[in-house]
């Protein structure tokens, strides 16, 4: 079954708890210095909010699936939306190990299509960060319209911007 997923980028991470919180009568998931996750289930969603330097707002959204097999029978419906399809194996982000797919919507807006394998304890161990993005795994656009990852995992194109 699929979880709806959504991440946030917020600008007073304590301030969004709290008010997370209430909304969901339910403390995070998990929660960190710069991060928190509530799981929930009535709705079904996973839901993040990351003080990491993006402008406050919508940061991604996706799905979260409950297998590998499930995983791979999205990534036909993925291509279908987006030929740019990035692909990242054990990529490490967002305080997990997964595996993922990211497209890019007609506005720019990534979605991520992901299988959870272990929980980290470190934002992204194995991500680069750079000025242009201080969060791990967003797929960036590249100037010849290819989506690609600052995620040192491999993307299926290496042109990135």
């Amino acid at each position: 079954m699929k979880r709806f997923h959504v991440n946030l980028s917020v600008e007073n991470l304590p301030e969004s708890i709290r008010f997370y919180t209430a909304l969901f009568a339910m403390e995070p998931t998990v929660q960190k210095d710069d991060y928190a996750k509530w799981m929930l289930d009535d709705p079904r969603v996973n839901f993040a909010i990351a003080q990491r330097g993006h402008t406050p707002g919508v940061n991604h959204l996706g799905f979260q699936v409950d297998s590998a097999e499930e995983l791979t029978a999205m990534r036909a419906q993925l291509t279908r939306a987006d030929h740019a399809l990035v692909e990242q194996t054990g990529a490490s982000c967002c305080y997990a190990n997964s595996d993922k797919y990211w497209i890019t919507d007609p506005e720019g807006i990534a979605w991520e299509t992901f299988h959870t394998l272990d929980a980290i304890p470190i934002y992204g161990d194995d991500t680069e960060m750079t000025p242009k993005s201080s969060t791990c795994c967003v797929p960036l656009e590249s100037t010849d319209n290819e989506a690609c990852c600052e995620s040192s995992a491999k993307p299926t194109t290496s042109r990135c911007a």
